[in-house]
């Protein structure tokens, strides 16, 4: 060995840059904080609660703001998403149907669930001009009125449909501008994300405001709604997940619960499937399922699969317009769940991004009920757990049933890992840095 390369092996190892603190659980304690406070001004104080409507009325202005480019971007690439995943053959087409008609089944059974409880009937919300008395507040008319007016969302939809149709024709020479859509959706989301900083003061405007009109009633048909949703999640995970998953391979959605309890506690403790993403990749071979089918299931389902996210969206459109007072008739109850199919796809992996996709279901649909969106700010949060919670167990159920369809699924390896006889080794997460 040389002296040059002697000094080159004694030099001191670069130190690894510093992870960056995910801060977003301060979020979750803020807007829990402000809902409390919120409700106990409402309480105490019911007139300034309901002076404080404003507040959640700017906070929906700026989510109405953000639509459209979510909308875009997410719709885009998702297009994009279909194709590729489509010709990598038979494991993409079986996933992309299996996760079309699952999702499209979650949404329903939210507006059933929804249509048999009725979530926040008697609370007769009133948008901010027509709650105001007909009096005039220049000050928050000037700060409505620096808060850029909303980009109508059927037609981005559907200008968002036909660019990625043309940019599937392009082929790679359509890469490049896909590539520029993906920067564009970081800068979107990251906006996103600067606007849910704002959400416990809108939380708080709004939550006092709905308190101090009716009391009572509203944390009641609140709690309600929540109630409702956990049960719904937990009904379609034991059912629906755990019935097809006993019908197709024989396993028990039990036993495939216990196996994944770390990773729930992952995402309990951030309100976010994400987090747990390479674990489910790591744990989903381990049990058996082979590694080309994992490549492809376990990501397109986090784009495609979002099954706790769509019981959310029907089910919360339903409550705001119980909640106004304007109740959905049968027909746009089912324009609404067309829409959810398609623009539901963009709602996962970020902070926000679901709140956007309701707000956008309910803009193009029935715009009036937007004012109404407040009171879901607040309680949004407490149930983001159960959306993510579901959307992880569907694609670990999705990865085990199309290892299946496709032979691909070791069902010796898979009894022996859930039966606990053959134990997830975790320094192999350690080891790749996760």
């Amino acid at each position: 060995m040389t002296a040059a390369n002697t000094a080159v092996d004694e030099r001191p190892a670069q130190p690894a840059p510093p992870r960056k603190k995910d801060r977003t659980h301060w979020l979750y304690i803020m807007v829990i904080a402000a809902v409390v406070l919120g409700a106990t001004v409402g309480l105490i104080a019911p007139e300034v609660g309901q002076d404080l409507k404003p507040l959640g009325t700017m906070f929906i202005a700026l989510i109405k703001m953000i639509i459209a480019p979510v909308i875009f971007c997410t719709i885009v690439l998702g297009v994009g998403s279909i194709a590729q995943a489509a010709t990598v053959g038979k494991v993409g087409g079986l996933a992309l149907g299996y996760f079309m008609v699952v999702s499209t089944f979650a949404l329903a059974l939210g507006l059933v669930v929804g249509n048999v409880i009725h979530p926040g009937e008697g609370l007769e919300l009133q948008p901010y001009e027509a709650a105001a008395g007909g009096e005039e507040n220049h000050t928050v008319d000037f700060l409505l009125g620096m808060i850029p007016g909303d980009i109508p969302v059927l037609p981005t939809l559907v200008l968002a449909l036909l660019v990625g149709f043309a940019l599937q024709q392009m082929g790679e020479s359509g890469a490049p501008v896909l590539r520029a859509i993906r920067h564009l959706q970081a800068v979107v989301f990251r906006l996103m994300m600067m606007i849910m900083w704002v959400a416990p003061i809108g939380a708080f405007g709004a939550i006092a405001a709905v308190v101090g009109a009716t009391g009572w009633a509203a944390i009641g048909s609140m709690a309600i709604l929540m109630g409702a949703f956990y049960a719904t999640c937990a009904l379609f995970i034991v059912v629906v997940l755990g019935g097809l998953l006993k019908l197709v391979t024989g396993i028990s959605i039990f036993k495939l619960l216990k196996y994944l309890a770390r990773e729930y506690l992952l995402i309990f403790s951030t309100s976010s499937s994400e987090s747990a993403l390479p674990r489910l990749i790591a744990k989903m071979e381990h049990a058996g399922v082979s590694k080309p089918v994992v490549g492809i299931t376990v990501p397109t389902g986090y784009s495609f699969n979002l099954d706790g996210t769509a019981i959310y969206l029907t089910m919360a459109a339903l409550f705001v317009s119980t909640a106004m007072g304007m109740p959905m008739n049968l027909g746009e109850q089912i324009g609404l769940l067309v829409f959810m199919i398609i623009a539901s796809k963009g709602a996962a992996g970020v902070t926000g991004a679901g709140l956007a996709t309701l707000a956008a279901g309910l803009q193009a649909h029935r715009p009036d009920l937007l004012d109404g969106m407040g009171v879901i700010v607040g309680i949004d949060k407490f149930m983001s757990e159960a959306r993510a919670l579901t959307n992880f167990t569907g694609n670990a159920v999705a990865t085990l049933l199309i290892g299946k369809w496709t032979g691909e699924l070791d069902r010796a390896q898979t009894e022996e890992v859930l039966s606990g006889r053959r134990p997830f080794d975790e320094a192999i997460m350690e080891t790749v840095g996760h």
